[in-house]
């Protein structure tokens, strides 16, 4: 069963459930980055680069443990696996993103 490729989807679509928080706090980080300054800002963004780069290197780590196995039992070739495992793991966020108002 782990060798067919939706065993892989279905993976990465409950994977990607979680991964809405990183891709969220990667997309925060990237929109406030190089904005003005503003003068009551104290802590400016060493704070959040605390808070996200500890969330999104232990979601990394996450999501290379349940992809290393299933991508050698896997009948994909290499470059198809992880193509549909980065798809599959976008999806959840996409579809979010396609609902808001």
């Amino acid at each position: 069963m782990a060798g067919r490729w939706y065993t892989a989807l279905g993976v990465n679509l409950l994977l990607g459930v979680p991964a809405v928080v990183p891709i969220w706090l990667l997309w925060f980080l990237a929109a406030n980055w190089a904005g003005p300054r503003e003068p009551t800002e104290n802590d400016g963004m060493a704070l959040w680069l605390v808070i996200i780069v500890p969330v999104v290197a232990l979601y990394l780590l996450l999501w290379s443990a349940a992809n290393r196995p299933l991508a050698r039992r896997t009948s994909l070739d290499a470059r198809g696996y992880w193509a549909l495992s980065i798809l599959g793991t976008l999806l959840p966020t996409a579809a979010l993103i396609f609902i808001s108002p």
